[in-house]
């Protein structure tokens, strides 16, 4: 039995459709002892994005960014965020979408990029699946000053940060963006051995 024999959408209400597409559903849901259950759930689905950690394996460091993040603050997060760059598909393949993110966020052009995983970062309320990427870079890579895009509201700081400096960011709650971490903590178990 699949989820779609298990499940019978009745209502879809929007309630916003701005920056994403917030919706409220009401759902039947079959329950495992086989009784049906009538469930509401509100929906944040902004599209699907891409994040990358680049690495220079001999200096054994990584490229981050920096910059606000105004959820993480209204949370109690009185501080730009540190993570990995990262940016929606806007319907352009992941591969594609990432090597554009990384020059705007980073100023680095990257030759050989690979993926390593794909993950839901908060499936109980947003529909977002974010593709991992790693890619090894160089000085030389560097192209611009990267930053981002003023037209989008990004300011970007980039920071270079030795992988135990990052993992003790990590320990002490300076870095605490869940894509970030993961990547981090991809490289110190797969690249950085």
């Amino acid at each position: 039995m699949t989820i779609s024999d298990r499940i019978r959408v009745k209502n879809v209400r929007v309630l916003s459709d701005n920056y994403a597409k917030l919706t409220e559903t009401t759902f039947e849901w079959r329950r495992a002892d086989g009784k049906w259950q009538t469930q509401t759930r509100e929906t944040f689905d902004r599209g699907n994005a891409a994040t990358l950690l680049p690495y220079n394996l001999k200096q054994r460091t990584a490229v981050l960014v920096r910059q606000l993040r105004y959820p993480a603050y209204l949370n109690g997060h009185d501080d730009l965020l540190i993570e990995a760059a990262a940016g929606l598909l806007d319907d352009e393949t992941p591969e594609i979408r990432i090597r554009a993110e990384m020059e705007e966020e980073t100023g680095y052009r990257l030759g050989a990029i690979r993926k390593i995983f794909e993950a839901f970062m908060s499936p109980g309320a947003v529909t977002e699946k974010l593709h991992f990427f790693v890619a090894e870079y160089e000085p030389s890579m560097r192209i611009g000053s990267g930053g981002g895009l003023a037209s989008e509201g990004e300011d970007i700081e980039v920071i270079e940060r030795s992988l135990d400096e990052a993992l003790a960011m990590i320990a002490d709650g300076r870095i605490v963006d869940a894509k970030t971490i993961m990547l981090l903590q991809y490289a110190a178990l797969n690249i950085f051995r």
